[in-house]
Formats: structure tokens, C-alpha cells, sequence
């Protein structure tokens, strides 16, 4: 199982470099079924893994003229400080128990792997949709929304280590009027503030397994720049609807065995 692991590893980077996100929904569940670690070890491993590979993809994308800095500052400024509150305090403190009902256990490992297999099934429903194309808003002054949604993003990454890519492409578009191709590359360079961010409040009180964490994202990175390399050439459109059944499928998948098998 642990090669298996490897070698799906580079289909976290691949996935960055194709859509400008996903990763982490690859990421979590490699590390907890594949890899048999713990969940909130897994969501801290997520947050480094993602992290670096995005960073890794979105220099190329700069490279492009496809990262816009500005707006990646001000929609992740309240997502860093939300996700480093979220990672330092209040994933530490939820109680490994939190109530058991008629023998039923509801544990901290079922909540946040519940949160995280509910955000996928949410994720795949637009990318099955195939919409072509997100309209950008044009509407002016909109930075409270973005720090909002900045701040809720932040919650969410910091609490199951997921990205968000999903949440900051659209939310990019809609509310800050980038054009798609210019959302994803921004989406990655938010996502790696983000992460990277996240992982230093798990750092602080969690030893790591270096070792096996530098490996796994090595082999991310490959994937991310042959996911920027694809990118040019796959229609992202019907890689979009694909990779959608996919997350609806792992998504169900997961809640399923947590809360069943």
C-alpha cells in the first residue's frame, strides 16, 4: 500500500498544475487509507504537501503573467491569520471523543474527515456541471467580500487541511473579476501562503516525519509541472467533469467508511 502511495503521489501535483487545485483531495485521503496515518496528522502532512507543491506550480504560472499578487495578498491576509488560529488552538483543542450515541462514536477523526468528504461531494457537483466559464463580477469595491471569504476559506484548510482551490477559483472570478486562467494560477500562490501557514501552527507542537514528507512532495512537484506542462494542451473542460465524478465518488466513499464500515 505504501508504494501505491508514491506512486499516487504525483497525481497531488498533477492535479494543481491542471485545475489550480484539488490536491488535497487526493492528499488526505493517500495519507490516511494508503499511508494508515492519523487524521489530524494526515491534515498537517495535506498542508505541507499542497503547500510546497503549489508554491512550486505557481512560479511558472508567474512566469505566464498568470498570478496576480495584490489580490492573492488580500484575499489570503485574513486567511493566513484564520488558518494559523485554526491549526495552533482549535484543532487541538476539539476532544478526540466528542459524544457517543446507542454505541455510535463520534470522534474528532470522523468529524474532520466527515467535514472534509462533505466539502468534496460539494466540490464535484460544479465541476460534473461542466460549466464552461465562471462570468466575472464587475461589480467595484468589493474587499470585504473577499475578506470574508478569505477568512472562511482559512477556516476550512486550517481545520481538514484542504487547499480550498475549489472555494478561491470561483470566489477569485466572481468577486474580483480575474479571468479563469489568471484565478487558477492566483489560487495557487493563495494556496500555498495558505498552507504553508497552516502547517507552521502544526509544527509548533507536532513532531514530523521530514523524511517521508520531502519524499511524497518531491514527487508532487514532478507532478505539478507536468500538470502545468498538460495544462496548455488537455481542454479543461472535460478534464473538470472527469475529475469530478471522481472527487463525488471518493467523497461518498469516505463518509461510507467512517460511518458504516
Amino acid at each position: 500500500m505504501e508504494y501505491l502511495g508514491y506512486g499516487a503521489a504525483i497525481f497531488i501535483g498533477l492535479l494543481l498544475g491542471l485545475l489550480g487545485g484539488g490536491g488535497s483531495i487526493l492528499s488526505i485521503p493517500i495519507l490516511v487509507y494508503l499511508f494508515q496515518i492519523d487524521a489530524v496528522t494526515a491534515s498537517a502532512y495535506s498542508l505541507f504537501i499542497v503547500g510546497t507543491t503549489s508554491f512550486a506550480g505557481a512560479v511558472p504560472k508567474y512566469r505566464d503573467h498568470l498570478v496576480n499578487i495584490r489580490t492573492g495578498f488580500l484575499f489570503g491576509i485574513p486567511s493566513l491569520i484564520t488558518i494559523f488560529i485554526t491549526r495552533k488552538f482549535i484543532v487541538p483543542a476539539i476532544p478526540n471523543l466528542l459524544f457517543e450515541l446507542n454505541g455510535f462514536l463520534f470522534t474528532k477523526r470522523l468529524l474532520l474527515l466527515g467535514i472534509f468528504a462533505i466539502l468534496m461531494v460539494l466540490a464535484s457537483v460544479p465541476m460534473i456541471k461542466g460549466r464552461r466559464e465562471i462570468m466575472p463580477s464587475r461589480k467595484k469595491n468589493l474587499t470585504t467580500l473577499i475578506i470574508i471569504e478569505g477568512t472562511l476559506i482559512g477556516f476550512l484548510t486550517g481545520l481538514v487541511g484542504a487547499g480550498g482551490g475549489f472555494l478561491i477559483i470561483p470566489a477569485l472570478v466572481l468577486l474580483t473579476g480575474l479571468p479563469m486562467k489568471t484565478a487558477a494560477g492566483t489560487s495557487l500562490f493563495i494556496i500555498a501562503i495558505n498552507s504553508l501557514t497552516g502547517f507552521l501552527g502544526d509544527v509548533l507542537t507536532t513532531s514530523m516525519d521530514w523524511r517521508f514528507l520531502l519524499t511524497i512532495t518531491t514527487i508532487a512537484i514532478v507532478g505539478v509541472h507536468i500538470g502545468n506542462v498538460l495544462s496548455r494542451r488537455i481542454p479543461g473542460i472535460k478534464l473538470k467533469k472527469a475529475f469530478g465524478w471522481f472527487t463525488l465518488a471518493m467523497g461518498c466513499w469516505i463518509l461510507i467508511k467512517e460511518t458504516i464500515l
